[in-house]
């Protein structure tokens, strides 16, 4: 794991096979040995259509449609979509398989014969695709579902069986490719090796990987494409334009912001706009007033609910249908709604801070949270008998995309939906465009408040 160390920012250092050492500098270079996780080959829900859409979208199978195995007509998102869930095949792991063997993905003007053979599948080094015996795997449709269908049920069911494919591809069991004695890893591995038996062809499909999947930044993130203006929040896979800057400014740490290249903020398909600043009040085509909390319009009921909670019509912006189409209905505020917008109360013995909203506290543990989530606002100081009319809730968190380490311990960590996430390296903490300057060191109650979620291991760009 990352440590950070203070007194020498530079210097990372991590726990590996129980060695404390520097991180090699070239960790994330081409391992014959290990190509791709099991769980990056067998994850059918790794992306959703949207997600395969945008990647189509880049050439001529954006709007291909075709017969799929079973002689439907389809759209290529759906073909690979199916085949995915079908055979239990990540749907990443077959559209780099499309460009590894025949460009498909990028290609604006395919052959036919690109299409007929997509994913290689039956074609072996010395076939000829005219090879009358092979013709029945024939047609995009039918490479998709077969590929899936010999990693699934052939190459990985074999090495679960007996422990090797092919009788001779299999974990810890090594095998002479191109004249290097190659040790599979995994059961991923050694089924790369049995469909394609050469290391250069490999060298391609991680080549292809890295590009595309290689850095997969956490739930939260804020990126900005080197160059140009336009940030976005990257959130479950999707990436959301945040249009204005006081829609950035009442919701994001702008000094959060990570440079990437244009081509990595294109794999991820759009999201819905963030326009508006959090607590804005809206106002329809049809007259009614919302106030947008997060990503939910809570309607008010009333001009008069409008008038009691303090609200301005002065603060109201008109916006169309369309404008917020995208959000989510919230609950409603009406005359019994405490706090619909939220308040700071310090308890006047202790100091203790509480975020109320909608008749519920929740306790602020840590200066570094206040900040995070409620900076410029002001508090009201309060006896403990005020406190207690509200219902307890729980704790406020930092927010998403917050870099922490522990005052006892030396892992940092980075926040995303919630858990906080363990950086793997130096490298992938640099990779990732991280800042050394935006780690905050908070309590071990603070870093415990954040369960404990997958590591980030994988290096950008």
């Amino acid at each position: 794991m990352l440590y950070y160390n203070p007194m020498k920012r530079i210097l990372a250092t991590l726990v590996f096979c129980g060695i404390v050492g520097v991180f090699p500098i070239n960790a994330f270079a081409f391992d014959p040995d290990y190509i791709i996780s099991d769980d990056d080959m067998q994850n059918p829900f790794a992306l959703d259509r949207n997600q395969i859409q945008t990647y189509l979208d880049r050439g001529f199978l954006g709007t291909y449609k075709t017969l799929d195995f079973e002689g439907v007509k389809r759209y290529a998102t759906d073909i690979i979509w199916r085949a995915a869930q079908l055979n239990k095949i990540s749907p990443k792991f077959l559209l780099v398989l499309l460009q590894k063997e025949q460009s498909l993905v990028e290609d604006d003007a395919p052959t036919d014969r690109q299409l007929d053979w997509a994913t290689g599948y039956a074609v072996c080094d010395d076939c000829s695709k005219d090879d009358a015996s092979i013709q029945r795997w024939k047609g995009f449709g039918k490479q998709i579902n077969s590929a899936a269908l010999q990693f699934s049920e052939g190459y990985l069911a074999d090495i679960e069986d007996s422990g090797t494919t092919q009788g001779k591809y299999g974990p810890d069991v090594p095998v002479l490719i191109d004249s290097t004695i190659v040790t599979p890893e995994n059961a991923a591995t050694a089924a790369m090796y049995a469909y394609t038996p050469h290391i250069h062809g490999n060298l391609n499909f991680v080549n292809i990987w890295d590009r595309w999947f290689g850095a997969e930044y956490p739930s939260g993130s804020l990126l900005q494409a080197v160059g140009q203006d336009g940030v976005y929040l990257i959130q479950y896979g999707y990436k959301r334009a945040i249009t204005s800057k006081s829609a950035l400014l009442s919701r994001f740490n702008p000094s959060l912001i990570l440079p990437v290249s244009a081509a990595t903020l294109e794999n991820y398909p759009d999201g819905s706009p963030i326009s508006f600043p959090n607590y804005s009040l809206l106002k329809d085509d049809n007259g009614n007033i919302y106030l947008l909390v997060d990503d939910a319009l809570r309607k008010i009921d009333s001009m008069t609910t409008f008038r009691a909670i303090g609200f301005n019509e002065d603060e109201i912006t008109r916006v169309t249908s369309s404008d917020i189409t995208a959000y989510e209905t919230g609950t409603p505020i009406t005359a019994a709604t405490i706090f619909p917008q939220g308040t700071l109360l310090q308890l006047a013995n202790n100091g203790a801070v509480f975020y109320v909203r909608d008749g519920v506290r929740q306790p602020i543990f840590d200066k570094t949270i206040l900040d995070a989530n409620f900076s410029g606002m002001s508090k009201k100081t309060v006896a403990s008998i005020v406190i207690e009319q509200y219902k307890e809730g729980k704790p406020v968190k930092l927010p998403d995309g917050y870099l922490v380490k522990s005052i006892t311990e030396p892992t940092v960590y980075v926040i995303s939906d919630g858990m906080r996430r363990a950086i793997d390296s130096e490298q992938t903490f640099l990779a990732y465009g991280w800042s050394w300057g935006n780690i905050v060191t908070v309590s071990d109650v603070v870093i415990n408040l954040h369960p404990l979620g997958d590591a980030i291991a994988q290096g950008a760009e």
